[in-house]
């Protein structure tokens, strides 16, 4: 469920938000920023897959030493279709690109999808004296701990923690300074107390944010 990440390894972090398919996207904004593959690192708040143009490519991110994920909601749909060979549900959520694929390709995603298993759950990443928490939905707690059982299905699927936010009922997780969120598509990164929502929508046409950690 857990990963360790130590920031002092790499030049430069950046978090990005929910990818969706959108790999031209985010090849531009790691252009310009004038990513170094051999000395920088991104970590996704998952959710590679399903809805926009390119699903495969972002799926082969996970071969690239430069790349990091944790498991979104939607990599949970894939491997849960593939284990029940029922894929309607899943492409009714934006799979439908899936059975597109020839029988080759097929296979190539398959297999980088059950690897989507190995993922971890929670990033807990260093860097430069600050504990950050990286997650797809949410840390289903009121305090982080290293190695703590926390409800699995909630840190993929959870809303809860946000929609209290947005009815001004929110408070701090003890335990890290901070922690990054996707999920939960908007118009801009909302920020509340020491959590941080970056899923800016990309796919449906809005930007596509990276947070720069180092």
């Amino acid at each position: 469920m857990y990963q360790r990440i130590n920031g002092a390894a790499w030049r430069h972090i950046w978090l990005v938000g929910d990818l969706h398919g959108c790999l031209a996207l985010f090849a531009r904004h790691l252009r310009r920023l004038r990513f170094n593959p051999w000395s920088d690192l991104v970590i996704s708040v998952g959710d590679l897959i399903d809805r926009g143009p390119d699903s495969p490519g972002c799926l082969a991110l996970l071969d690239k030493p430069w790349f990091r994920a944790v498991r979104g909601n939607h990599e949970e749909m894939a491997m849960d279709a593939l284990r029940s060979e029922d894929v309607s549900a899943w492409s009714l959520n934006g799979g439908n690109w899936f059975r597109q694929l020839d029988k080759l390709a097929r296979a190539q995603v398959q297999a980088r999808l059950y690897r989507c298993a190995e993922l971890p759950l929670i990033i807990e990443l260093h860097v430069q004296g600050k504990t950050e928490i990286v997650a797809h939905a949410d840390y289903p707690s009121d305090s982080y701990v290293w190695g703590k059982p926390v409800d699995r299905q909630r840190v993929v699927w959870g809303r809860e923690r946000i929609a209290r936010h947005l009815r001004g009922e929110g408070k701090a997780i003890a335990g890290a300074d901070r922690f990054w969120f996707g999920h939960t598509p908007l118009q801009e990164p909302l920020h509340f107390y020491n959590q941080h929502y970056i899923d800016t929508g990309a796919v449906f046409g809005n930007r596509l944010t990276l947070v720069q950690m180092q």
